[in-house]
């Protein structure tokens, strides 16, 4: 079976038993985690590729993972080629179409698939380390990261599924509004643009955009490998030097520009057809490696990350009954990521959900987290983290984040430590120094009846603000 997802441009192979060794070393590879952070090993190759290594001898299994500073922040004014460059990997590569290529990772049990996000473009293989299958993954990765054919009938597929894909999400309240706040909020930099593209933009991208864009990102100086599986330390630098060796000669790009900072509130209502509004609130939050991020991280889990316990859910939904759901996060990036609250609720309630959330962030910021607040989050993060470490398929998703954000190695072993050694002063400093609710963009989709049946609607449009009256 071989199944396609657009967002991301991953594709998974079906019938293979890593799934079902992943849950028979489930409790070995838990009863190593809670005892010790896996070590980490690194080093970089002969053709300049950054490599994190750890071997996990539990399962034989390997997982992989390769990241490259080509994400949708570096797509300029053509919003979406980063995206549908990723997404046309896998649909041919050296001699291999898109089926051979389906074929060949199915035949030995492996899932091979690629995806983007605003920082980076990335590609991933999982597979039974028996070395006839492992060379197969392997082999088809290599040839997928460093000669896709761009096949020009894929090429027209793929383009027409993503604007059938945009055209869908004008329809979603909720893509809608998401999108619309991240352009709040970044103005003119890279991040503010969403990684689908527009439907302009991709209708107009060609064979030779992607081309182009995969010779200048996908350059061994310009990778991230991370590795977790049962290798020695010896195999594993053959693998990184073979995936490496085969890559593009291209450097690492320029740094993205630094975010610039929300001078005054902005405020966007769309007028959707729907019972019910989506709100989003944010603004610039924090980069990863932020020396306040710990402290950011610990008091957004108190304010509204830590689902029906937060102070949100509490003040929004358990008390005044406005939303079903209501959250709050920060997106951590090379530059600063957003800071992201969030809820749906009906149309007349609008302005009076806005109003409670918007009064209890100002009172965290004033007030901070209570001790018990503090306390019970600090045992809920901590408690939980060896199940956020607790397989292959996680470790190697935080080795790519850790090398390619230039984390500290003990990123991992320091992390339980850190949270609990902050204070609710602490706390309180960060986000009275990081968090302005007078500078907050704040996007509502909705705010106009659902048509009676048989009626139409235009596209969504921009409507005059009914917030903040």
């Amino acid at each position: 079976m071989f199944t396609r997802h657009f967002q991301t441009g991953f594709f998974q192979t079906g019938g293979a038993d890593p799934l079902r060794l992943g849950l028979i070393g489930l409790g070995l590879l838990w009863a190593q985690m809670v005892q010790a952070v896996p070590e980490i090993q690194t080093w970089q190759t002969p053709s300049g590729a950054e490599v994190l290594f750890v071997a996990a001898d539990e399962l034989p299994m390997v997982d992989l993972r390769v990241v490259f500073d080509a994400g949708s922040a570096r797509d300029g004014d053509q919003p979406g080629l980063a995206s549908l460059t990723s997404a046309m990997l896998t649909e041919g590569a050296g001699d291999f179409d898109a089926d051979a290529i389906a074929e060949r990772v199915e035949a030995v049990g492996a899932e091979l698939g690629t995806g983007t996000d605003r920082d980076t473009s990335f590609a991933r293989l999982r597979s039974l380390t028996e070395p006839d299958a492992l060379e197969v993954g392997l082999e088809t990765l290599i040839k997928v990261l460093s000669a896709p054919t761009f096949d020009a009938d894929e090429f027209d597929r793929v383009r027409q599924n993503r604007l059938t894909s945009l055209r869908l999400a004008e329809q979603d309240p909720g893509t809608i509004g998401q999108k619309a706040l991240y352009r709040a909020i970044f103005g003119d930099h890279p991040y503010a643009s969403d990684p689908s593209g527009t439907p302009e933009a991709v209708a107009a991208l060609t064979r030779d955009d992607l081309q182009a864009f995969h010779g200048r990102y996908y350059g061994a100086e310009n990778a991230t490998i991370a590795i977790v599986g049962a290798l020695e330390r010896a195999e594993a630098e053959v693998m990184a030097t073979r995936i490496s060796a085969e890559l593009p000669s291209a450097g690492a790009p320029p740094p993205l520009p630094p975010v610039p900072a929300l001078e005054q509130a902005r405020v966007e209502e769309i007028a959707f057809p729907s019972s019910q509004t989506h709100l989003y609130l944010g603004q610039p939050g924090m980069r990863r490696g932020d020396p306040d991020y710990f402290a950011l991280y610990l008091g957004n889990h108190i304010l509204g990350g830590s689902g029906l316990v937060s102070l949100l859910m509490e003040e929004v939904r358990e008390k005044r009954g406005l939303s079903y759901s209501v959250y709050s996060y920060f997106l951590p990036l090379a530059g600063k990521g957003p800071l992201v609250m969030g809820l749906q609720t009906q149309n007349a309630q609008a302005a009076k959900a806005q109003a409670v959330l918007l009064d209890t962030l100002r009172r965290f910021i004033e007030e901070g987290p209570t001790d018990e607040q503090l306390e019970a989050a600090v045992k809920n993060i901590t408690g939980g983290f060896p199940l956020r470490i607790a397989g292959n398929g996680k470790i190697v998703s935080y080795l790519a984040v850790i090398g390619f954000y230039d984390l500290p190695l003990d990123y991992l072993e320091v992390f339980p430590e850190r949270i609990r050694a902050l204070t609710a002063e602490q706390i309180r400093d960060a986000f009275q120094r990081r968090v302005d609710p007078s500078r907050l963009a704040q996007v509502a989709v909705g705010g106009v009846a659902e048509p009676a049946q048989g009626q139409t609607t235009s596209a969504p449009q921009a409507a005059s603000s009914r917030l903040n009256r």
